[in-house]
């Protein structure tokens, strides 16, 4: 199984990226079990960054996670993002620089590859071009990010996938539990991974045969998502109990995120600026700080009795 937390950028008071604050996230996400780090992504509010800060950031990431993974002789993957231009000759550049930064896999985000929804003929033109600019070794994902709108994959956009040989992860935003049932079939003995960024459905769909999880919860207990991949076989009870909170904890996504986040990082002993270009700082209530220290509480005594 695959647990992958969605990486969260900080920022320092002047406004600028915090790559130090960056990298400690990187420690608490290795300490806390999680096999990868999904770099920039939308948590990392790419559409805000700049090229070079996104360059950067996943840079710093993807040099800390294999510190860590040599160390710790442990498999720490990252994969990365990061394409926000229109056109495909600026996505072309982001990816190759992106890469060249240090990646395990590079992600494609869905919705570039076919900005006005056209269908999956231009979806699968658009992205061919851009494979082709890549590095020849590079693997590959999608991400059916939400922003600027969500561009679901297909089932001929999958078999198209897993005729190139290339691909290895899927951030899975559909929600849709029955859905995700078929691509799992679909996909099965491809090597192509998917992934569900829904924790609501999440057990239902392990048990349907998914690879694991990539999300944003990820990034306030991350523990419980490890514990709950790697032993939902063996004690289905349990798992159905552990379910049922992080369903219920998993509504806390309504609330300011990524702010959240930060916040609930400066909970864990990491101080962290809590500022975001997505959203002004006042929207993190004092009513959301308690939500989050509640949820906290709470996943820590559950955490504590595994």
């Amino acid at each position: 199984m695959d647990i992958f937390t969605t990486m969260i950028t900080p920022y320092k008071e002047d406004g600028s990226v915090d790559y130090e604050t960056a990298e400690k996230y990187v420690d608490w996400y290795y300490k806390n079990g999680l096999t990868g780090i999904f770099a920039v992504c939308q948590s990392s509010e790419i559409f805000t960054l700049t090229l070079e800060e996104r360059v950067e950031l996943n840079r710093r990431v993807y040099a800390r996670a294999k510190q860590l993974e040599k160390a710790g002789n442990r498999r720490f993957t990252v994969v990365s993002s990061g394409h926000v231009s229109d056109t495909i000759e600026g996505q072309i550049e982001e990816l190759n620089a992106i890469c060249a930064a240090g990646t395990d896999a590079l992600i494609f985000i869905t919705n570039r590859f076919d900005p006005h929804n056209e269908g999956d003929d231009v979806f699968i033109q658009n992205a061919e071009k851009v494979i082709a600019a890549l590095p020849a070794d590079v693997l590959l994902g999608f991400y059916e990010c939400p922003v600027p709108y969500k561009r679901l994959v297909t089932p001929k956009i999958l078999d198209w996938c897993i005729s190139t040989g290339r691909f290895r992860y899927m951030k899975d935003t559909c929600c849709d539990a029955a859905l995700i049932a078929e691509r799992c079939k679909q996909l099965e003995g491809s090597g192509f991974q998917l992934l569900n960024a829904n924790c609501q459905t999440l057990l239902e769909t392990l048990r349907a045969g998914a690879d694991g999880y990539c999300g944003v919860m990820a990034n306030f207990h991350p523990a419980l998502y490890v514990h709950l991949c790697n032993t939902f076989r063996e004690n289905p009870e349990q798992a159905d109990r552990l379910q049922a909170l992080l369903c219920m904890a998993g509504f806390t996504e309504n609330l300011p995120y990524p702010l959240t986040a930060k916040y609930s990082m400066c909970l864990e002993g990491i101080p962290t600026c809590l500022t975001a270009r997505t959203r002004p700082g006042e929207v993190l209530s004092d009513y959301a700080k308690s939500c989050v220290r509640q949820m906290k509480l709470l996943c820590d005594h559950a955490a504590a009795m595994l």
